[in-house]
This record gives C-alpha cells, sequence and structure tokens, in this order.
C-alpha cells in the first residue's frame, strides 16, 4: 500500500486546514492510500507526524497557504499546493502527488539550490502608517515600491493614510506573500498576516532606508504566531532581541501617536469651525441663534469636547485592542471633567489600555462563561479601575499641573515666550516629522484645550519653514542642487505652503549636514519671532491658507513677517554651506 505524509495549514489554522486534511483522509481511503497528516493550526500542530512516518512514506504532499519548511522531508518527493486546491480538486491532487514516486528522488543539495533561487524574488506586501497620515504614509510606500522594484521583488503597498487604507491588500496577495513589512508609527492591526514572515519598523526608516528595510525583514523577519522563520543561528538570535528591545522602548511612543492620529481630524475640524465663527467678531458667537454661535458650539462645544477621550480612547485600543476602547474612552471624559485636560487624557488612556490587557490576559473564566469577557467582564473591571483612580487619585493632582502650565504659558513674559518659542520651532525641524517633531506639535495641540494658542502659531511657523526654505535656495542657487532636486524644489514649495514638514526630507538625507543645521536654525527663527509678536493660531492646521481666515491668526501681518524671515534665514545657510555640485556634460 503507498504510503504519503501530507501537512495542510493555512494563515488562520482553522477552516481550511480541517478542511483540507480531513478532505485529503477521505479520497485517500477510497483510493486504498495510507496517508498522515498534520495539520499545522493557530493553536499548535496537530497529529503531527514522526520521522518514523516520514522514513516509510513513498511521497511527501504539502498544502499550504504558508511557509512550511521542508527539511525534515529531505530526500523524499514532495508535492506542493494551495489547501484550497486540496479542497476542490482532492483526488487530482492525491493522483500528482503518487505521480511522483516514478521520478527520480533528488538530493539535499539540488533541493537547497532550488530553494535558495526560489528565495531571490519574493513577493512582498507592505502596510505604511504614520499619526497623521501625510506625508510620511506615502513618502514610504513610494521608497518601498521604488527599492524593492529595483532589487528584482515584487511588491504591494497598502498606505493607511488620514482618510482610510488606499490600495488595500487583498487576501490573494497576502496569501501569495513571502515577506511582510510593516512600516508604521501608529497600530496597524496585523491578525491577517498570521503565518506569514513579518517585520515591522518606523515609517521614517522606510524612507530613509528602504533597501536596508527589505534586507532586514529577509533576515529577521518572524512567522507571526510562531518563531523565526529562518534559522535560528547565534547572530539572529542575538538580532531578534535587539529587535524585542526595541520594540518595547518605543511602546509606549507608538500608543501616545496612536492617540493623537485619531485626534487629530477633530482638532483640525473643531479649530477651524472655531475660526470661522471668529470671521463674523470675536464675540459674534455669544449671540445665541446665529451662524458664528452654531458653529462655535460645533467646533468648541462638540469637536474639542471629544478631542481628550478620543485621544484617551484610542492609547488604550493601541495597548489592548478593542476591550481598551471603553475604560480609555471613560477615563478621558473623566480628564475633561475634572480639569486634567490632555495631560489627563494621556494617562487615562495608558491606564484603561494596560488595565483592560491585564483582565484579558489574567482573569480566565470557565469555557461556557468565556464569551462574557470582551463585553461584560473586560470594560466592567477596567473601567472601575480607570475611573477610581482618576476621582480619587490622578484626577486631582494633574489638573493642578495641567493648571499651573497654563498660567505659565499665559502669563510668561516675552524672554521665556520667545525662549520657548524657539525650542518649539528647533523640535519642528529636527526630525521632520519624527518624534522630536510630534511631541512638539502635540504639546501644542494639547494646550488649544486649555485656550493657549501662542505655541500653536510658533509650531506651525516652524514647521512651514524648512520645505519653503529649501524651495527657494533650489531657486536662487541652482548650481547648489541637481536638476532632481530643483524640481523636488517645486513639490516642497506647495507642501511648505500647506504645513507639511516633511516635504524637507529628501534634501536632508541626502546632504544632512548642510540641510538639518540650516532648517533648525530657521524654524527656530521662525519660532521665536511668532512668540516675539504675540501672534495665536486657533487652528491647528492648514497652513497659509489659514491665514485667510479672518481672525483665526491674532496679528496675521506678523506672523507672516516671522515665516518669511524664518524661511530667508534657511535659504541663506542653505546658500552658504551647500557647495556647488558637478554640472554634468551635456552630449554633443
Amino acid at each position: 500500500m503507498t504510503k504519503i505524509v501530507a501537512v495542510v495549514a493555512c494563515p488562520t489554522g482553522i477552516a481550511h486546514t480541517h478542511l483540507a486534511a480531513e478532505a485529503l483522509q477521505e479520497v485517500a481511503a477510497r483510493k486504498g492510500i495510507q496517508i498522515a497528516v498534520e495539520r499545522q493550526t493557530s493553536q499548535g500542530v496537530m497529529n503531527t507526524v514522526t520521522p518514523e512516518q516520514i522514513a516509510d512514506a513513498d511521497v511527501v504532499l504539502i498544502a499550504a497557504d504558508i511557509h512550511v519548511d521542508p527539511a525534515r522531508f529531505g530526500g523524499k518527493h514532495i508535492l506542493t499546493t494551495t489547501t484550497r486546491e486540496a479542497i476542490l480538486n482532492t483526488s487530482q491532487v492525491l493522483d500528482d502527488t503518487l505521480g511522483l514516486i516514478a521520478e527520480e528522488v533528488p538530493s539535499m543539495s539540488d533541493q537547497v539550490v532550488k530553494d535558495t533561487n526560489a528565495t531571490q524574488n519574493l513577493r512582498i506586501v507592505a502596510i505604511t502608517a504614520c499619526p497623521t497620515g501625510i506625508a510620511h504614509t506615502f513618502m514610504a510606500a513610494e521608497a518601498l515600491k521604488k527599492t524593492a522594484t529595483s532589487l528584482g521583488h515584487e511588491i504591494s503597498v497598502e498606505t493607511q493614510g488620514s482618510v482610510g487604507s488606499k490600495t488595500p491588500l487583498s487576501d490573494e496577495d497576502i496569501a501569495a506573500a513571502d515577506l511582510v513589512i510593516i512600516a508604521a508609527d501608529t497600530y496597524v492591526d496585523d491578525s491577517r498576516f498570521k503565518g506569514k514572515k513579518v517585520y515591522k519598523t518606523g515609517v521614517g526608516d522606510a524612507v530613509k532606508r528602504a533597501q536596508a528595510v527589505i534586507e532586514e525583514a529577509q533576515a529577521h523577519g518572524e512567522v507571526l504566531g510562531g518563531g523565526a522563520a529562518g534559522g535560528s543561528s547565534y547572530e539572529e538570535n542575538i538580532a531578534a532581541a535587539k529587535a524585542a528591545k526595541k520594540s518595547q522602548l518605543s511602546g509606549a511612543y507608538k500608543h501616545l501617536l496612536t492617540g493623537v492620529s485619531y485626534m487629530l481630524p477633530l482638532v483640525v475640524a473643531g479649530g477651524l469651525m472655531i475660526a470661522l465663527s471668529f470671521v463674523f467678531g470675536i464675540e459674534a458667537f455669544e449671540q445665541e441663534g446665529t451662524l458664528a454661535a452654531a458653529l462655535m458650539s460645533i467646533g468648541g462645544g462638540a469637536a474639542f469636547a471629544l478631542m481628550v477621550p478620543i485621544l484617551a480612547g484610542f492609547i488604550a485600543f493601541s495597548i489592548a485592542d478593542r476591550p481598551g476602547l471603553a475604560p480609555g474612552l471613560i477615563g478621558g471624559m473623566l480628564a475633561v471633567n475634572l480639569g486634567a485636560g490632555f495631560l489627563g487624557g494621556i494617562v487615562a488612556g495608558f491606564l484603561g489600555g494596560y488595565a483592560a490587557k491585564w483582565v484579558r490576559d489574567y482573569i480566565h473564566l470557565p469555557g461556557h462563561l468565556d464569551g462574557l469577557k470582551p463585553v461584560l467582564v473586560i470594560p466592567l473591571l477596567s473601567s472601575l479601575v480607570v475611573g477610581l483612580l482618576m476621582i480619587y487619585v490622578i484626577g486631582a493632582p494633574v489638573a493642578a499641573i495641567m493648571s499651573a502650565l497654563t498660567e505659565f504659558l499665559q502669563g510668561m513674559g516675552t524672554q521665556n515666550a520667545v525662549l520657548l518659542g524657539i525650542l518649539l520651532g528647533g523640535m519642528m525641524a529636527v526630525d521632520m516629522g519624527g518624534p522630536v517633531n510630534k511631541a512638539a506639535y502635540t504639546f501644542a495641540v494639547g494646550l488649544l484645550t486649555s485656550e493657549t494658542y501662542a505655541p500653536m502659531a510658533a509650531v506651525m511657523a516652524a514647521g512651514m519653514t524648512p520645505p519653503l526654505g529649501l524651495a527657494i535656495a533650489t531657486f536662487i542657487a541652482k548650481n547648489r542642487f541637481t536638476a532632481d532636486e530643483r524640481q523636488a524644489g517645486k513639490a516642497a514649495a506647495v507642501l511648505g505652503l500647506s504645513f507639511i514638514t516633511e516635504g524637507a526630507i529628501p534634501f536632508a538625507a541626502k546632504d544632512p549636514l548642510r540641510v538639518i543645521p540650516s532648517i533648525i536654525v530657521g524654524s527656530a527663527v521662525a519660532g521665536g519671532l511668532s512668540m516675539f509678536f504675540g501672534c495665536q493660531l486657533l487652528a491647528p492646521h492648514g497652513g497659509i491658507f489659514v491665514l485667510a481666515i479672518p481672525n483665526a491668526v491674532v496679528h496675521v501681518g506678523m506672523y507672516a513677517v516671522a515665516i518669511a524671515i524664518g524661511t530667508a534665514v534657511t535659504t541663506a545657510m542653505l546658500v552658504a554651506l551647500k557647495k556647488p555640485v558637478e554640472v554634468e556634460a551635456l552630449p554633443a
């Protein structure tokens, strides 16, 4: 009697795995074939085939939609197919498997050569996401596409931007993928990649060093829900440990930025509504029944009221997934009611997330009651913990800190204001959309809820000057930039006017020692001057277009001057520091 050893596996390890196994066993029995089927599921391996069964088998069948290591089947004929084929065309799959028996058995070296050649050109799927979902998201996607194509790989990239997922990955893309790259600074649901080789990194890495990211993904990616996909050499174990440590260190930052990314649409919409209400006069909203009052009610009464709860809720969501939403939102609302502001919201978000995660992981119920955990036990216990801590322990001290900070910022003298503006301005340019930039922006946005508007003005002015300064430099000092850089300068001008600091990244990546100091100084000057002139910005985004809204910017003329001077400083330093580029000889 012919003997077959089979392995079946699918990404989720549930339906297709068991259906394929049962179909193979049933049809093999009818054909008089003895078959041993190993099922690789999300809960572990079932019916593991033994070395004795493998040694006794005539042929091996692997029906899988994920990578299955064939090393233990060395010296055996191996037919590989998908679980779908094993379910729908079971008889044909078994016949094809039996057909291999008459062929010459390949040597192990032949198999290795075949495997090695097969891995040269990979099918890659990737996700890019950043907190604002504007520049970094799409720049990372473009960098990965361009680099992967140049290396001979096929790649599909899903961009999770501020308006949702663009070019979403299909089930077929994921099933066929050899490698998954997640380049994100916010929470990305990776459950659909279970069983795939996954590598996670920051979106900035994908922008600046796309080739290195792809190579690191090949070497150090890990099978989601399992161990490392490749070997487990000493060097690989060290790299994996370092990656795990780095992931832990950046976890809190990622959770915070996830909350900020979900909060931003409320802040922008609310801020612009408030700014539009001032078109009719600074105090026009006080007259009930007017359009100004309605706009203020929408922006200040609704959008801004939701800002802190959403921040807290999605920090908790990033930590504990859906179970974290309820305690996070409740804790955020309590922070608002207790006067703890955005600082209280951040604390409540982390409390809610980790409380929900602890309840989910460490409180166990009998099997028939386990369904109550996500809808009753987790939200009840975690919300109770967060609520009581906010009311009796955390709320009052954080509210006092927030009140003191607000009073200090609103009452500080010119010298301190200028120093704060210089600090925030420099932070906006130092990494152009990275952690330091986002810290400055988040600080300014958080102060909007306490009606402190000057830092927001300094931050936006400082964020506009890097790409604007570079754009002007490419125009007035053409001999210091390549043709590609001069072309990129046009796009940088548009990005700068729109308050998208990331427009400066391509220039900084190419010549960091000259570009980064220039844009930091220019941004610091713009931020300091904005505070010196007493400028205030009621909307958290919009760039130059916000300046057209009456009363949206206090001292709008001087604000434009601050931006212009900061841009001029950046341009002057670039012209002074950058050397003329070598001009390629034109063909005769």
